[in-house]
């Protein structure tokens, strides 16, 4: 197994750091890197050693991170690496790695392609975007008008410890492979695009049940997955974010898997590895079952609707019926983007949750507007309120009151002006607003915590679960 080195500061994994692991591995078996502490690199460590030392580990290219407390030099003596690779700006200055490394035949690659990047300046800049508070705000307006004010937001946020939650719906994960477009290829119209690094994330009904534990509550989870190595990294990954999950595997599907090809923060690429049949009437009774087995201790149950198979509408009525007997605050989304859903399905929801996309197809309704067309979705479904995502156009809230005979309408405009990823937006305004509602919340103030939530997802790139503190944040 050919050894291959890179040592560094590393205080932001940069552009110019993924170019240079990416050649390095390139070079042989194991890539190892290495941190220099705090005491070794001195006042060019701009980042505790904790956090730069987390930051690598997360890359994919690198086998194994070692935080270096020692001479440099010393520490290859040990580990004798059969390559080290260093930047290209090191070429024509002594490199005191080489003498160690003519002891024993080792050799020192040079790489370009790091110096125009800085970490330093990345620093700088996100610290000036934190000081010029770009980014979200509150709508001073709409609180105004419902009378909300932050710190009885604040209380309700304390109360989702509380809550047992049950989410059921399709598993996803998510990969986000970053890539260098190389240009447009001689042979045809196409562009060319080199892959440097990725990133998977659990996605789908898993995130949904992931920002759920996040922000405080106890979470079961129940899905269905193939039996393959993405069903073994989900498995991995909701147990760190703390969620108790039952997921059936199916012999005749592949856990479902959504590539994304990105250059320059833009998607060029997507590809889905998936199957649309529905789960079979065994796997359907095995779920069903299970949630008997759980449904005493639970209070709020959200079905996160991909259209994958995993929610044939025999075994939706069967849990809306059970959850109604056991008095469970239901939520719902059906999301249709590349598949085609009815969010109309899931009958006397307390909450769902449909882009306008999603309502229109439900209701067959392409002419009338957002009101009139959200009443007939009302009409069909029969839930206790909308929220009636518009993407950047923000949020329409559809609620009834006194006892249905009246409804009630609002709007709350997209709270982000800088989104940078909106694929993870629904999920986290599905959950957050449910919770918010069952632990006693108005609409009003669901829908704002709703949607603050969602800000807050869509500023970073790739699912990550919510956490509770980032929620308060934005209200104190």
């Amino acid at each position: 197994m050919r050894k291959i080195f890179v040592s560094g500061h590393f205080n932001i994994l940069h552009t110019g750091h993924i170019r240079l692991l990416q050649f390095a591995k390139e070079l042989g078996d194991v890539l190892i890197v290495g941190i220099e502490s705090d005491r070794i690199a001195g006042e060019a460590a701009h980042i505790n050693e904790k956090f730069r030392l987390e930051g690598v580990k997360l890359n994919n290219l690198v086998d194994e991170v070692i935080l270096v407390d020692e001479p440099i030099v010393d520490f290859v003596k040990r580990i004798k690496p059969d390559i080290i690779v260093k930047g290209k700006e090191h070429e024509l200055i002594f490199n005191p790695e080489k003498a160690i490394l003519d002891e024993y035949g080792g050799k020192l690659v040079f790489s370009s392609g790091e110096t125009i990047f800085s970490s330093l300046e990345l620093i700088k800049k996100e610290f000036e975007l934190t000081q010029n508070n770009i980014g979200i705000k509150l709508p001073i307006e709409y609180l105004n008008r419902h009378q909300i004010k932050k710190i009885n937001l604040a209380q309700i946020l304390t109360k989702f410890a509380n809550l047992e939650i049950c989410v059921i719906g399709d598993l996803i994960i998510d990969e986000y492979i970053s890539c260098q477009a190389l240009g447009m290829s001689q042979e045809d119209p196409t562009i060319v695009i080199s892959p440097i690094d990725s990133r998977k994330f659990v996605g789908g009904a898993g995130i949904v049940a992931a920002h759920a534990a996040g922000l405080g509550a106890n979470v079961n989870f129940i899905s269905v997955v193939g039996n393959d190595n993405i069903y073994e990294y989900a498995k991995d990954k909701l147990s760190e974010y703390g969620v108790d999950f039952h997921l059936e595997i199916d012999n005749n599907r592949p856990t479902t898997l959504k590539q994304r090809y990105r250059c320059a923060n833009k998607t060029m690429l997507r590809v889905s590895h998936l199957h649309q049949n529905a789960i079979s009437i065994e796997l359907q009774d095995n779920i069903y079952n299970y949630l008997l087995k759980i449904i005493d201790k639970i209070n709020v149950l959200v079905f996160s609707d991909f259209n994958y198979g995993c929610l044939p509408q025999t075994l939706v009525d069967k849990i809306i019926s059970l959850a109604n007997l056991h008095n469970v605050y239901l939520a719902a989304d059906s999301q249709s983007s590349s598949q085609i859903g009815d969010i109309a399905r899931f009958k006397k929801m307390n909450l769902i949750t449909p882009t306008e996309t999603e309502a229109r197809i439900s209701t067959r309704n392409k002419e009338d507007g957002l009101i009139i067309m959200a009443d007939k979705l009302k009409n069909i479904s029969d839930p206790k309120s909308i929220l009636l995502k518009l993407g950047e156009n923000g949020l329409l809230i559809h609620t009834s009151i006194d006892n249905h005979t009246e409804w009630q309408t609002d709007k709350i405009d997209a709270l982000n002006p800088f989104p940078k990823d909106v694929s993870g937006a629904g999920d986290s305004l599905l959950i957050t607003s449910a919770m918010a509602t069952a632990c006693g919340a108005n609409i009003w103030e669901s829908a704002i915590l709703g949607s603050l939530a969602a800000a807050i997802q869509v500023g970073r790139v790739g699912n990550i679960p919510m956490q509770l503190n980032e929620l308060k944040s934005q209200i104190l």
